[in-house]
């Protein structure tokens, strides 16, 4: 495996494990946060794998539509994508992240970020 894809891999595998730190500490709104970033270092893993380049893109269904994602975890990706602006800049609906997330968010977000990478995991 090239270098390049390795540090994608395994800076998702980082963003998941901070995520899992997170959502020990109770900051939901960054186990969210890091839940969607380990998604997104992982697809681009594999899009640098195939197309041999990055796409600088944060829409993980686009993403994942690119390497051939099947449709359940499509759906879970773009669960995802949401995540990214509203753990961020949810201050914009008036309810700042913090307040935002719930325990049951963080968890259900785990589900997917580790259901994404396992099935990564197998094509790469």
């Amino acid at each position: 495996m090239r270098e390049e894809i390795r540090n994608w891999i395994e800076q998702a595998k980082r963003d998941l494990k901070s995520a899992e730190n997170s959502l020990k500490s109770e900051d939901y709104y960054l186990c969210a946060f890091m839940c969607q970033q380990a998604a997104e270092k992982g697809l681009k893993a594999l899009i640098i794998k195939k197309e041999k380049k990055l796409i600088k893109m944060h829409d993980l269904v686009i993403l994942g539509r690119k390497i051939g994602l099947p449709e359940n975890l499509l759906l879970n990706c773009e669960k995802l994508s949401k995540v990214y602006i509203e753990s961020r800049y949810g201050i914009l609906e008036n309810e700042p992240p913090y307040k935002k997330f719930k325990e049951k968010d963080a968890l259900e977000f785990i589900f997917i970020a580790k259901e994404i990478l396992e099935w990564l995991k197998k094509k790469i």
